[in-house]
């Protein structure tokens, strides 16, 4: 299709759809703002300077017990960042049962504008541990931030708009991650990596505005389509989603497919991590190549949801989205095995990485607006923080015992955890066709009489 035509169709839709420019802007600030801290996380987890990244109280607690926290870098910010992420998912369960939309949307991004400043003043002030507490903050931050995002998302628009419009958003978030991470690139030499939290922290405000433009879009669509308002506090119990997720065999499909995509990636990101810490022994030089490969990352992405995803999901539906990536990632894995060079170690690295956003991701969220808001809200919350972190922390440490046999063990591993997650987007395309076309609390709604 010619570049103008695409260019038309896009105005069309954003002509069509006036929340899609709100959408697009929101989008785009928040993985702008995510992007920018991204490098800086990613240099922290590869420093070969433990001092650098743990607190002096907890490296002499480990050296009083004959551990070399440095060789464990990785597997002790993974296990915090799971402990973090379990912690904070019964609060989160309880601010979304108790308060509405209104309230608990910018209550998330106002506590975490308040960390990144109380980071910024950590930072200058060279506060010992701030490492570690840094890279767990922003593991935690891009999960939840990212999750309600999609979650409000699924309010605002339903099925059929989502096939048309999820494409762009995706298409806007790209856009802004392949800016966070040129930000970075341009600034952290001359103004530092303390004052890049203030850039993001920015970013994230403008967030805030977003969600109060799209608040009455949501509010209109939940009228028009008889759900519940998202006005009024969802209720329930706080663990609602993990009764959710062991019940409904989607979502447990939905489960094993984020457990699995997670165990790749953690795969791949500790092979990496090892090769930076060999070829760039500086933060500064860690940090530029971690932006540059965020930058290929996005780079693919965006090349493909402006080609290939909204044609993919409107003609085909969510099979090809979820398939063929995994497809291609069992056939990456199965040549690392084979050659576990660390050029392939980064392109099988951007493949993976650009497949989830540009594909897997827009597929999975298309299939939370015709499931209800607890589905949305909670359920969704338990796969998207606690399954993903799980996923990290249960393969960060299975991959420190593979990797004393070296990188083609490891791969090989990977190819039997690639197979699990092509069998998983299977099991999701099976049970995906037994949701219907608007969400079941629309669909129940619209069948109760009226009095």
């Amino acid at each position: 299709m010619p570049p103008a035509t695409r260019f038309g169709r896009f105005r069309s839709a954003l002509s069509a759809s006036p929340p899609l420019w709100w959408a697009l802007l929101y989008f785009f600030c928040l993985l702008c703002g995510y992007y920018v801290l991204r490098p800086v996380r990613d240099a922290m987890g590869a420093s070969r300077d433990p001092a650098a990244v743990f607190p002096a109280w907890l490296l002499e607690w480990a050296a009083a017990r004959g551990v070399d926290l440095g060789e464990y870098t990785l597997q002790a910010l993974f296990s915090g960042t799971f402990i973090a992420m379990l912690a904070l998912q019964p609060v989160y369960g309880g601010l979304v049962a108790r308060f509405p939309r209104r309230v608990f949307l910018p209550v998330v991004y106002l506590v975490f504008i308040a960390c990144l400043v109380g980071f910024w003043w950590a930072f200058d002030t060279g506060t010992s541990g701030r490492g570690a507490v840094f890279f767990i903050f922003i593991a935690v931050f891009n999960l939840f931030a990212v999750m309600v995002f999609w979650s409000f998302m699924a309010d605002v628009f339903d099925n059929e708009h989502a096939k048309q419009v999820y494409g762009y958003i995706g298409a806007g978030g790209t856009i802004g991650a392949l800016s966070g991470p040129a930000i970075t690139r341009l600034l952290v030499e001359h103004i530092g990596v303390a004052n890049l939290l203030l850039v993001s922290a920015g970013f994230l405000s403008l967030c805030l505005l977003c969600i109060i433009k799209l608040r009455p879009w949501a509010v209109k669509r939940e009228l028009e389509n008889a759900e519940q308002s998202g006005e009024q506090a969802m209720g329930g119990s706080v663990w609602a989603g993990l009764v959710l997720v062991w019940r409904d065999p989607l979502l447990r499909a939905l489960a094993m497919l984020m457990f699995f995509g997670v165990g790749i990636g953690t795969l791949l990101y500790n092979e990496q991590a090892a090769i930076v810490r060999a070829h760039f022994p500086t933060a500064e030089a860690a940090t530029r190549f971690y932006s540059t490969l965020d930058w290929a990352v996005n780079g693919l992405t965006i090349v493909i949801q402006l080609f290939a995803t909204r044609w993919l999901l409107r003609r085909y539906g969510v099979a090809p989205l979820l398939l063929l990536p995994a497809i291609a990632i069992l056939i990456g894995f199965s040549l690392l095995a084979m050659s576990p060079l660390p050029l392939l170690v980064a392109a099988v690295q951007v493949m993976t990485r650009a497949s989830e956003f540009s594909l897997n991701k827009p597929a999975r969220e298309t299939l939370y607006t015709r499931m209800d808001r607890e589905s949305r809200y909670k359920a969704k919350a338990v796969i998207d923080t606690a399954i993903y972190r799980g996923g990290d922390v249960t393969f960060v440490w299975i991959h420190k015992a593979l990797a004393a046999f070296g990188s083609g063990i490891v791969f090989l591993f990977g190819v039997g955890i690639a197979a699990a997650f092509t069998f998983s987007a299977w099991r999701v395309v099976r049970e995906q066709r037994r949701l219907p076309e608007q969400s079941s609390e629309a669909k129940g709604e619209a069948a109760r009489p009226t009095a």
